[in-house]
């Protein structure tokens, strides 16, 4: 497989973007007028360009997932919550191949809040509301002079958003005070589905978020990456992909006039093929039905 590298940044301007050394442990500083922060990435499986394979305890401990992509920082404006999306952006159509429509299911079915257009003719894109797609996030009120928790973690972060803030009364919410979400991914997931309840909370420059994007649908080796799908479907990625840039990113939603489907990048990290590692476009793309859980 070719070898691939990974960098972050506040944009995704190139000028922007700086490497970042996966599963060192070692985060990329991000700072802006709209956000500051830190970005940590592990790969498991991830080959170096000497073929060497550098995995972390990360995958010890937060076992059945082999890739992360962790994020701490701070809004540095007020946002409530409905208006700040995740996920990914792209500069040119590409190919779907075959059976790609067993995998947006499956997207939709993990994250029903998804929205997105990957059949553009001009820049596919697919996102969802940070706080309901995120599969785990942790906030914390900063406001009384509480530090940030150390990052990226010794271990990995359990939820908690007991002490976001809402519109109503810039205090917390008695659902969320009330350690109804605390600790459960699936039901801070489930109650932020609903538009109305993210609209109500409020992100600023006293509230810290740390969050984990973290799954095992893809799957790092020599022979490349594949796509595990439920029902032992497996699609190789590497004979569809280009080796266009894969942006994972925050941004701003959409407002009239905006030109594209989604706002300003907050922050953005970037896999992409390492310098003369680039992939050729293969008209076959192999979709196999595996044991595979």
């Amino acid at each position: 497989m070719p070898h691939l590298r990974v960098l972050a940044g506040p944009s995704t301007s190139e000028q922007d973007l700086v490497p970042l050394r996966v599963n060192s442990g070692v985060p990329v500083k991000i700072s802006s007028d709209a956000f500051e922060g830190q970005v940590a990435v592990f790969i498991k499986g991830l080959a170096d360009a000497e073929g060497g394979i550098e995995d972390s305890d990360y995958f010890r401990k937060r076992s059945g997932v082999t890739w992360s992509i962790q994020v701490q920082g701070r809004f540095l404006r007020e946002y409530n919550a409905d208006e700040l999306l995740f996920g990914n952006i792209f500069e040119r159509p590409f190919k779907l191949p075959w059976g790609f429509s067993a995998a947006l299911k499956f997207m939709n079915f993990i994250d029903p809040t998804l929205e997105h257009d990957l059949a553009s003719r001009t820049k596919p894109w697919a996102l969802s509301p940070l706080v309901a797609t995120m599969p785990y996030l942790r906030h914390q009120d900063t406001s009384r002079g509480a530090p940030a928790p150390s990052f990226p973690a010794k271990n990995p972060i359990t939820d908690d958003v007991s002490q976001l803030r809402t519109t109503r009364n810039a205090s917390a919410s008695p659902t969320l005070s009330g350690g109804k979400l605390k600790s459960s991914p699936s039901k801070r997931r489930a109650y932020f589905a609903n538009a109305l309840r993210r609209q109500e909370v409020v992100f600023g420059p006293d509230d810290v978020v740390t969050t984990d994007f973290c799954y095992d649908f893809l799957q790092f080796s020599h022979d490349g990456i594949s796509l595990r799908l439920p029902g032992g479907i497996s699609i190789d990625v590497m004979k569809y992909w280009d080796g266009q840039p894969v942006r994972f990113v925050c941004c701003e939603r959409a407002r009239p006039g905006d030109g594209a489907p989604w706002g300003r990048v907050l922050w953005c990290v970037v896999i992409e093929p390492a310098e003369g590692d680039l992939i050729p476009v293969q008209e076959k793309v192999v979709v196999s039905r595996s044991d595979v859980d």
